[in-house]
């Protein structure tokens, strides 16, 4: 068995090491020497972008967030969905991830980066978010482990209520929030509902082939009646205890 090369080393703005490693054509990402990801298994980013655009697609102009760059496959499928007239942001907290995306990585989704709908906006995703009040009509999530966050601790509260009222706020019409999920959360299903959102959970293939482990995909999509924004689950139970 061939050895691993070590292609590049970086860290997060927390200090965690990360690491690009190459072997017999697969490349994969190490975060605090764990596998984040592997171009091996990418079936279900793709399948990410095909839920969180379904209706991005269709419109004239859409504005969508890829929170996290990964190897670029989700931001590739993206692009592939959408119209020449969208807008795609990119918000990755790792500057070395972009350089490897746009090295080393780049030829694995055909260089997405070049392409003039993309803006990276090297930056935590949460920042982005609050910055951006009815700015996106799809927010992908591609950040973590899934709702329980693995990379980054700080982005627990992302899924919690707060989190979800946020991107609540950075959507406009009825804008969608996919997230990607190495498991199934039936608590994150309940948050999303009582965020406003109508949920729709997907399993799908980690690998594009037959066989492999399967990941999960939650989908929300804004409904007429969503709550108020800066609202949370906690804040309404607390004023219907005082009518």
């Amino acid at each position: 068995m061939n050895p691993w090369e070590l292609l590049g080393k970086t860290k997060t703005p927390a200090g965690d090491e990360m690491a690009l490693m190459l072997r017999s054509g697969e490349y994969v990402i190490l975060a605090s020497g764990k596998t984040l990801m592997s171009s091996r298994m990418h079936g279900s980013e793709e399948a990410l972008a095909a839920l969180g655009c379904g209706d991005a697609r269709h419109l004239p102009h859409p504005v969508v967030l890829v929170g996290g760059l990964g190897m670029g496959f989700t931001l590739r499928a993206t692009l592939d969905l959408l119209p020449r007239t969208a807008t795609v942001v990119v918000a990755e907290l790792v500057a070395g991830v972009v350089d490897w995306n746009r090295g080393p990585l780049g030829p694995l989704t055909e260089h997405p980066l070049r392409d003039q709908r993309v803006h990276v906006e090297v930056d935590d995703v949460n920042a982005v978010l609050r910055a951006s009040q009815g700015r996106f009509d799809a927010v992908l999530l591609d950040i973590d482990n899934g709702p329980d966050a693995f990379t980054t601790e700080g982005n627990d509260w992302l899924y919690n209520d707060g989190g979800l009222a946020t991107i609540r706020a950075a959507l406009r019409g009825r804008g969608t929030v996919a997230v990607w999920s190495a498991f199934q959360d039936m608590k994150f299903e309940q948050r999303l509902r009582w965020a406003g959102f109508q949920v729709q959970t997907e399993r799908v293939r980690a690998r594009l082939s037959k066989g492999g482990p399967k990941h999960v995909i939650f989908c929300g999509t804004m409904t007429a009646d969503a709550p108020p924004a800066g609202s949370t689950r906690r804040g309404r139970l607390e004023a219907a205890r005082k009518l």
